[in-house]
């Protein structure tokens, strides 16, 4: 009796702690990438492209593909939002600057830009690792999947423009405001004289 579990534990605690182990590695090199956003992108360019590449060699797995489409369109439309949204906000009575004289309020994005960038990723990772399973490929006319994700494209982006426009938010940031240095009248033109 006192042998219950005794092997079963102790099979499966090396397992753990590698397992352990091997989180907190990634966890350390996914924190150590963070500030280095053209690299993370620039790997994500390369795991679709040969994600795209093994699709169209295989000719196959369009719906995986349709499927991975339609989960980037919803990844993309959180990075495009609001974290709080200007209708909802404005019912509470508190919402969005729309007039200068209001107070300024920085976009928060409901979708953080790493977040989005490791999601992406992860998507397709998973649905390079689905092409490898060939009762994933459901034989399908793609055409017809593929100008359905165009029309759900541009349908929600415009609904996304459009609310942009109504509520005066841009999800972008160019750069810090740099304004013009003001020339006072009998001032010289170099600022140390």
């Amino acid at each position: 009796m006192d042998g219950i579990g005794g092997d079963g534990a102790s099979a499966a605690a090396p397992l753990a702690n590698w397992r352990n182990d091997f989180s907190k590695a990634f966890q350390y090199y996914l924190d150590r990438s963070t500030p280095h956003t053209v690299h993370r992108w620039l790997g994500t360019l390369a795991v679709a492209s040969i994600y795209v590449l093994r699709v169209c060699y295989i000719r196959g797995f369009y719906i995986v593909s349709y499927g991975l489409g339609i989960y980037i369109l919803n990844l993309l439309i959180g990075f495009l939002s609001p974290k709080v949204d200007p209708e909802i906000e404005a019912l509470d009575g508190a919402s969005l600057p729309t007039k200068d004289t209001d107070e300024f309020k920085p976009f928060i994005r409901r979708l953080p830009e790493f977040k989005f960038w490791y999601a992406i990723t992860k998507a397709f990772v998973v649905a390079f690792i689905m092409t490898l399973f060939s009762v994933l490929d459901v034989p399908v006319f793609w055409p017809i999947l593929l100008c359905y994700w165009i029309v759900l494209f541009v349908l929600t982006m415009k609904r996304q423009i459009l609310h942009m426009i109504k509520y005066k938010y841009i999800p972008f940031s160019i750069g810090k405001q740099t304004y013009a240095r003001k020339k006072f009248p009998g001032s010289s033109s170099s600022p140390r004289d």
